[in-house]
């Protein structure tokens, strides 16, 4: 009779005859001889289920237990199985195992932890857990296969103190868990970024007699290099190869990526030489971390070499190979060489991706190249590749940043058509590009869309309409967009007070400056050095010396390092009040420091000594400019033939720099 039922259901999966068919052929046999029945019993529930028929599979095994033909346990889990794992059917697989309970067979431990894997994959931990329960209510006790996928289901939701007390109930009731359950607790730790919790369950495994395998220990080497733990990653090398475990290419790999990450290159090729002696053949990952390290280092010449070397020793590139200098070139500004190995890509059967594209758009943008940037946006489109959002932010910035707003918003039009959803960060952009244009009602008209039909407004759209406002001199209404800010519960950050701060000085409201200041020291967010700078400068502009330097010795005991924007700062109220040897020191403090002085800087200080008559230091300070590479604009120039001409040479021809030569035998320095 089994033969018959075989031969039924391929019959319904080749001729589609209706599962049930089959169904009433073996309720009229199973009459006569109903155990015969169980061997087709798996075959008939999983055709009804596969043909999502699910009521009728329930309502036959229901019928077999009233007729006396009570399949085995075995055979019911098998039918779990299929539904859970080959169905997806979670709620289907959860009704069999009521009516199991219901009705019998009575379901083991496999039953149950057939359906808590399937809530686990679907990551619904709450259902596994009352099934959890459940069984534990029915008197079966879990075994090592049901801890372990529940304490994996716990770790890789982020849910640690969960996992963690599991792990403690499970070796507490004398289960066994295996090396595997580990590794995997392990590993979502590291995945999660906390090594160190991944580090207590290692040790927790060595407490319990677990000898780590090769996968815990790369695992572990892996999680402590993305976190620049370099000396404990060798440290776990060295326990490796005490207890006999050789470490693989990837476990060295590893250690490279965390070397070179490090600035280490030369300790990564050290290792990579290591790997050839130890008669390993490098995989793409370890060219590729070798060729990410010499990118980043700027060595593009050497990143170029060794891939092309990898090549030819057989190695088949990918995209990350290709990504990675891709962009080491583009951060170089060498156009051809980013153009020759982007045409290679095909070549070696590479197809482009959103990194690629968005690397390649950045790069265009970051140099101005506005025609290009639309020819490779078009060259995407009809090369069948798909823009993302972020793709088109690039873009957009791009064009807006280049004075190109018409063309910008072009963009902007083709990707809605292109089906494309703009984000938040691209109508910043647009807002942001109005305002530089002046076009307030168009700024405002977009901010008031975004902020009706989304997307929502973030913290960098109000900046940006709050920046827009005070550019143009617009302030009440720029305080009004703050207040509306707040009102919508937004968080607002140094930048947005800032901004305000800097409005307020310039239009001469230092009081309302002040305030707000104190209320950041308060109460959060703290000032940055762009706070202080903006501040410094409305004070000395004000002519409020004291309460500048007062200021400026706050920033030095907040930890906030000036820049070369705050020395200049100072270093102009300093020569406003004919300080100029201390404006001098301040700038030689500047230096001091590593910064380097831009022409604002330079300018400040040579009209400051020539205002007090220092023509020589005033010269010397303008070549020095030139040996830094700063060309010097006309306001410097200007100011140099005008206090020429006044003190020394009555009406000269020269230029500064021919001046200096003059000057310098004048005061004896040849």
């Amino acid at each position: 009779m089994a033969k018959s039922f075989h031969f039924a259901i391929r019959n319904c999966k080749f001729h589609g005859i209706l599962i049930q068919d089959v169904y009433k052929e073996m309720e009229n046999r199973s009459k006569g001889e109903p155990k015969r029945c169980f061997d087709v019993y798996g075959f008939v529930m999983n055709g009804f289920f596969k043909n999502e028929e699910a009521s009728i599979g329930l309502e036959f095994h229901r019928k077999m237990i009233e007729r006396g033909s009570k399949p085995d346990i075995v055979y019911c889990n098998k039918v779990l199985k299929r539904i859970c794992c080959g169905y997806s059917c979670i709620e289907v697989a959860n009704k069999l195992l009521l009516l199991l309970l219901d009705v019998g067979p009575r379901p083991n431990v496999v039953t149950f932890s057939t359906l808590i894997n399937g809530y686990c994959k679907e990551q619904r931990l709450e259902e596994a857990f009352k099934l959890y329960v459940l069984m534990i209510g029915r008197g079966i006790e879990p075994d090592l296969i049901v801890y372990s996928i529940l304490i994996d289901g716990l770790f890789k939701l982020g849910k640690f103190e969960e996992g963690h007390q599991l792990l403690s109930t499970a070796l507490g009731k004398g289960v066994k868990l295996d090396v595997v359950i580990f590794s995997s607790i392990i590993d979502a730790c590291v995945r999660d970024g906390d090594v160190e919790r991944g580090v207590l369950v290692f040790k927790k495994m060595l407490k319990e007699g677990i000898c780590p395998t090769l996968v815990t220990y790369g695992i572990l080497v892996n999680g402590m290099c993305q976190i620049g733990r370099l000396l404990e990653a060798f440290g776990v090398l060295g326990q490796m190869l005490k207890n006999g475990v050789e470490p693989s290419l990837l476990v060295y790999s590893s250690l490279m990526d965390g070397l070179c990450k490090a600035g280490n290159l030369k300790g990564g090729i050290n290792l990579y030489r290591h790997i050839l002696r130890s008669g390993f053949i490098p995989d793409v990952r370890v060219y590729s971390v070798l060729v990410n390290g010499l990118s980043k280092q700027g060595l593009l010449d050497d990143a170029t070499r060794l891939f092309y070397q990898a090549v030819k020793s057989g190695l088949t590139p990918n995209i990350y190979l290709f990504n990675t200098l891709l962009d080491g070139w583009c951060r170089l500004n060498q156009l051809k060489k980013v153009a020759n190995l982007y045409s290679q890509m095909d070549s070696y059967g590479v197809t482009p991706d959103i990194v690629t594209h968005t690397t390649l758009s950045k790069s265009l943008s970051q140099q101005g190249k506005v025609h290009l940037m639309l020819l490779f946006l078009f060259k995407m489109l009809k090369m069948g590749f798909s823009p993302d959002v972020v793709s088109y932010c690039t873009l957009i910035d791009g064009l807006c940043k280049h004075n190109n707003l018409t063309a910008g918003l072009q963009v902007f039009s083709l990707m809605v058509k292109n089906g494309v959803n703009p984000d938040i960060a691209i109508y910043n952009v647009l807002i942001h590009a109005f305002f530089n244009e002046g076009r307030l009602g168009n700024a405002l008209e977009l901010f008031r869309q975004v902020s009706r039909c989304g997307p929502e407004p973030d913290i960098v759209t109000y900046n940006t309409v709050i920046y827009g406002y005070c550019s143009m001199k617009m302030l009440d209404e720029a305080i009004q967009v703050f207040e509306e800010l707040k009102l919508r519960q937004i968080r607002f950050n140094s930048i947005t007070l800032t901004i305000l701060i800097d409005a307020f000085c310039k239009e001469g409201r230092l009081d309302n400056a002040m305030s707000l200041f104190s209320a950041m020291l308060e109460t959060g967010p703290a000032p940055n050095v762009v706070t202080y700078s903006s501040l410094l400068d409305g004070l000395f502009k004000s002519f409020r010396m004291e309460d500048a330097f007062k200021l400026y010795g706050k920033m030095l005991g907040s930890n906030v390092s000036p820049n070369i924007l705050s020395y200049s700062i100072l270093i102009d109220g300093l020569c406003r009040r004919g300080l100029v040897q201390e404006a001098s020191k301040t700038f030689s403090s500047a230096l001091s420091k590593g910064l380097l002085p831009d022409i604002v800087a330079y300018g400040i200080l040579i009209r400051g000594y020539c205002k007090v008559g220092r023509l020589v230091e005033a010269l010397c300070l303008y070549n020095r400019m030139l040996g830094d590479g700063i060309v010097p604009d006309s306001v410097i120039n200007m100011t140099l033939k005008e206090f020429q001409l006044e003190n020394l040479l009555g009406k000269s021809t020269c230029t500064p720099l021919q001046e200096l030569n003059r000057s310098y035998c004048l005061a004896g320095k040849l």
